[in-house]
């Protein structure tokens, strides 16, 4: 049977503009999930948006708006960004939609029904940016201490999650998948937390009226993370035990910021282990990107546009710089100095080079036609041996999800590559006619060690590396590509290759 892989973003909520933190988390899911479809995986690639909540509701009051017709307009955001982005999700989430709501409504029920959510009265200090509660204690000189905005006294009738119940249960589960919560530091963080002693949790406000109504008492709405989170079994048919909910749940990964990790690992685990349902396998928290040293912000004027950076760089450079410059899981500095550095040096220099510098060499030998090898020297066969030792090296990376570890082994190949030109010196052999089978099989490894790196490659570089295939005369990357040593075919005819990436000149 064909083993399967369930990856997901967050749902983004629409009352932001996408910026580059979203596509981070968008494109890092993406890579993992056309990786795994080329390693042979069937895939679920779920992303979306959350389209609920008070600040929706007021956004749309202000703009003379219903909160469905905000939604739908902003939502357009993130779908016309992740299309421009190569993002190749299998679903849309919207927590709007019929099927979520379906969802949500029967995990509230089965969980009022078991008598882990009950009636009363909730008092707190509110954030409304953040739609999160705070006690006195943590709303440090009244202001919350995720976003540094004032919070305000709130008391209202709730239903309560006993999440309380459920922190030996998670304890334990954490314990035993030492690999759920990652990184490492974090996991650490929550266990911190839990050992505190959780509290039940309010799941309902009757202050708006923008979201899934309890059912059975329409004057209150479903919280924000009860309803969010719920997004990732609704979307594959939950409570329909079949189908894709049966072939996918749970999550292989669940990808989020750091912002969010402990509504994901003690949140949404509690509301599963009430359920009776199995547990996502990891949740991965990356780090922030700062710009310029600064943390990104409206009235700073710095926050990153994704579709500017595509429409200045490319979209293969976006999605290479975001996964090379930073490891995942740690925070992150943006500049455009750093951006076009990559370009010139591992793009133009390593990358393309390499790709320019040895098709031209096998038209002015060859004629451009592909030799079959002979035998390999030593040379030959400790650069063979790299490129194909990389494919392994490549996938215990991604299955880490340190992606900069992953492109790291590909470009030492790159730079292998091109010192074994340098080593071998081709044009050299091809003054000895005594040598022309040796030129031969250095001509082979050379083109066929680059239809390796560009295919383990395109995850990460869809665009790019389809144009380099195409150059090397191969298929474009597919579900059956043959990522193991000898997939050259002899007697192929290519040309010199266009280059990949030009140079930015600086001032």
């Amino acid at each position: 049977m064909i083993p399967s892989f369930y990856v997901t973003t967050p749902i983004y909520y629409v009352n932001d503009v996408p910026h580059i933190g979203h596509a981070y988390t968008t494109v890092a899911a993406d890579v993992l999930a056309r990786y795994k479809r080329m390693r042979g995986y069937e895939v679920f690639f779920l992303t979306g948006s959350d389209e609920h909540g008070q600040k929706v509701e007021k956004a749309a009051l202000k703009n003379q708006q219903t909160p469905l017709e905000l939604a739908d307009r902003v939502v357009k955001r993130f779908q016309l960004l992740w299309e421009k982005l190569g993002i190749s999700h299998t679903d849309f989430i919207r927590t709007t939609q019929e099927r979520h709501k379906a969802g949500v409504t029967h995990i509230f029920n089965q969980l009022l029904e078991k008598g882990d959510i009950y009636l009363g009265e909730y008092e707190d200090w509110y954030c409304t940016p953040c739609e999160t509660f705070w006690t006195e204690t943590q709303a440090v000189d009244g202001m919350c201490p995720d976003c540094n905005r004032p919070v305000e006294k709130l008391k209202e009738e709730s239903y309560f999650f006993k999440m309380s119940a459920y922190g030996e249960k998670l304890l334990a589960y954490i314990d035993e998948h030492p690999e759920f919560i990652q990184p490492k530091s974090k996991r650490n963080e929550i266990i911190s937390f839990v050992k505190e002693g959780l509290r039940d949790l309010s799941i309902s406000r009757t202050s708006f009226s923008w979201g899934i109504p309890v059912p059975g008492n329409p004057r209150h709405v479903i919280y924000v993370w009860f309803d969010a989170l719920t997004n990732y079994i609704s979307a594959l048919g939950y409570p329909e035990e079949g189908g894709a909910f049966g072939r996918f749940w749970p999550a292989d990964v669940h990808l989020i910021g750091k912002d969010i990790l402990r509504f994901h690992s003690v949140y949404w685990p509690t509301f599963l282990l009430a359920a009776g349902l199995p547990l996502p396998k990891k949740v991965f928290a990356h780090g922030w990107w700062t710009v310029e040293g600064q943390k990104m912000s409206k009235s700073l004027q710095n926050v990153v546009e994704p579709n500017k950076l595509i429409d200045t760089y490319g979209v293969d450079v976006v999605r290479y710089f975001l996964l090379r410059e930073v490891p995942f899981g740690l925070d992150g500095d943006f500049s455009h100095s750093s951006l076009i550095n990559r370009i010139n040096s591992d793009l133009a220099n390593d990358l393309g080079n390499l790709l320019s510098r040895s098709t031209a060499m096998l038209v002015k030998y060859f004629d451009g036609e592909i030799q079959a090898p002979g035998a390999l020297s030593d040379l030959d066969q400790q650069f063979c041996d790299k490129a194909t030792a990389m494919v392994a090296q490549v996938d215990r990376h991604m299955d880490d999800l340190a992606f900069s570890k992953a492109l790291q082994a590909i470009w030492d190949v790159i730079s292998a590559g091109n010192k074994y030109i340098d080593d071998t010196a081709p044009w050299q052999m091809a003054k000895d006619p005594a040598q022309v089978e040796q030129l031969k099989t250095v001509m082979y490894c050379l083109l066929e060690a680059q239809r390796l790196i560009h295919l383990t490659l395109s995850p990460f570089m869809p665009t790019t590396t389809t144009t380099a295939l195409a150059a090397l005369g191969c298929d474009a990357p597919s579900d059956q590509s043959v990522v193991s040593w000898g997939g050259l075919v002899a007697g192929t005819r290519i040309g010199k290759a266009p280059a990949l990436f030009p140079r930015i000149e600086t001032t």
